[in-house]
């Protein structure tokens, strides 16, 4: 499934080769195509993008660093499991910073990016009713970029991006087992009132209580499927 899926994309890519191989296995942890636990070979994967090892081992170093992957000497290297304490700490950390920003945001908020809110919720409501978690996944991601963007922040999203591979897959999973996002948009829609009606007190009790909505989900998710989950 994972080989034809790579075979399949055919859009142009920038970037070294070993940036190319990165991008697409962490797309595919980050998705949960590439389940928790799953086994990867450097030798599969030079097959699969037609390249030779090395930009393939540089990518699982990468990743690596990031927590997505483990290299085990004599073992290989397998797809992370997902921890629930660094759940935890990535949502303790984008609490913090996110309650933070929207604060700002009801400050000064630039009207095209207010629109491009707008049109985000749109397609959340397109993604609701076709039951499409990946689109959802993407589009909650890009609406909290789209945040940090309005408030000159984007440095401060890539960091959360580069800390929350943990979170990130506990968030795909959750969109994956409970197909009732509606509170997801609802509140994704509150903020964006918040921040017209410029109210930061509102906002930010609105963002504290719209990112608890994954780690409150945990135990069930750990119920669900305990092979995805790192043991304490």
């Amino acid at each position: 499934m994972v080989v034809n899926s790579l075979n399949q994309s055919s859009e142009p890519q920038q970037g070294t080769a070993s940036h190319i191989v990165y991008a697409r296995l962490k797309e595919q942890i980050l998705s949960l195509e590439l389940p928790p636990g799953t086994a990867l070979s450097e030798k599969e994967m030079s097959a699969v993008f037609q390249m030779s090892r090395t930009p393939v081992r540089e990518s699982f170093v990468r990743l690596a660093q990031e927590g997505l992957v483990n290299v085990l000497p004599q073992r290989g290297t397998q797809v992370s499991l997902i921890d629930p304490e660094l759940i935890e700490e990535g949502r303790f950390m984008r609490e913090q910073l996110e309650r933070a920003v929207v604060r700002l945001a009801c400050e000064r908020f630039p009207e095209s990016l207010l629109q491009a809110l707008d049109a985000n919720l749109d397609l959340q409501v397109e993604s609701i009713g076709q039951q499409d978690n990946q689109r959802m996944y993407r589009l909650d991601d890009a609406f909290h970029r789209i945040l940090f963007e309005g408030c000159r922040k984007l440095r401060t999203w890539s960091a959360i991006e580069q800390m929350n591979a943990h979170f990130n897959r506990s968030r795909v999973l959750w969109l994956l087992a409970d197909s009732h996002w509606e509170p997801l948009y609802e509140q994704h829609k509150d903020l964006v009132e918040a921040i017209r009606n410029r109210n930061p007190d509102y906002a930010e009790s609105i963002m504290k209580k719209h990112l608890s909505l994954s780690i409150s989900n945990l135990v069930v998710l750990q119920e669900e499927y305990p092979h995805f989950f790192k043991l304490k």
